[in-house]
């Protein structure tokens, strides 16, 4: 996959779509934010790491020491910022795509921030496409790839009490063509969880699209949504739910 030109195709149709919205629109399921935040968020979160990676960063930089790290007023301006937010990152990781910097997941080389920051984008391209009430479609592949992701950034979090340890919860996108990408098998561990592509019962399965999935997973939708088909213990879905926010 490659995140690169992902990277810049959701950040396009992001900024794509806020070029005629108003930027004080409430973001629904961003509670508190507006548009505007949405936009400082992105091209502001572009530009951190990529200041990290250009500086061999091994500790969090403060973000709010970063020039540059906030739009200008004017509101086309602001976009334009945005756009060009994504290409410094790539710009910096280009220059030595395994060179390790800090990550949320302790020092991982300066291309994972690529497809982070991917799938940050689309996420919130979503966000900005549920406030001003239009379509949202994503690809299979890439949300099946954004929950292998955010699974991934869970896993990282020792101790955090996600899952009962031995409990186990089955993810299936029913898109074609997907195959064993397509599922997650998760258990509970006692200093975490732990994740791999399989196919096997879980105390609770959830099937759906890869989309859907994804969006319940960063509760951008319910998880009872009718999309979705939850199979088994509830309460394990519930649970999880209630013991994922990042």
């Amino acid at each position: 996959m490659d995140y690169a030109a992902g990277l810049l195709v959701q950040n396009r149709l992001l900024v794509d779509l806020l070029g005629e919205a108003d930027l004080s629109m409430p973001v629904p399921t961003c509670p508190g934010w507006d548009l505007a935040q949405l936009v400082r968020h992105v091209g502001g979160t572009d530009r951190w790491a990529a200041v990290m990676i250009r500086t061999r960063a091994t500790a969090v930089l403060d973000p709010r020491t970063i020039e540059g790290g906030r739009p200008p007023a004017d509101r086309g301006d602001a976009l334009a910022w945005l756009q060009e937010s994504p290409r410094l990152l790539l710009e910096a990781v280009a220059v030595d795509p395994d060179v390790p910097v800090w990550t949320f997941t302790g020092p991982r080389p300066a291309r994972w921030w690529v497809r982070r920051r991917m799938h940050e984008a689309m996420i919130h391209r979503v966000d900005a496409a549920f406030a001003l009430g239009v379509e949202h479609p994503l690809e299979a592949a890439f949300a099946a790839d954004g929950i292998s992701e955010w699974l991934g950034l869970l896993a990282a979090r020792p101790g955090a009490a996600m899952l009962p340890d031995g409990a186990t919860v089955h993810l299936h996108a029913t898109d074609e063509g997907l195959g064993l990408e397509g599922e997650w098998a998760i258990r509970g561990g006692v200093d975490g969880i732990g994740w791999e592509h399989a196919h096997e019962k879980g105390d609770v399965a959830v099937r759906g699209a890869a989309a859907d999935l994804l969006l319940a997973l960063l509760r951008r939708i319910p998880g009872g949504d009718g999309r979705l088909e939850v199979l088994g213990e509830q309460e394990r879905w519930t649970h999880w739910l209630a013991n994922t926010s990042f």
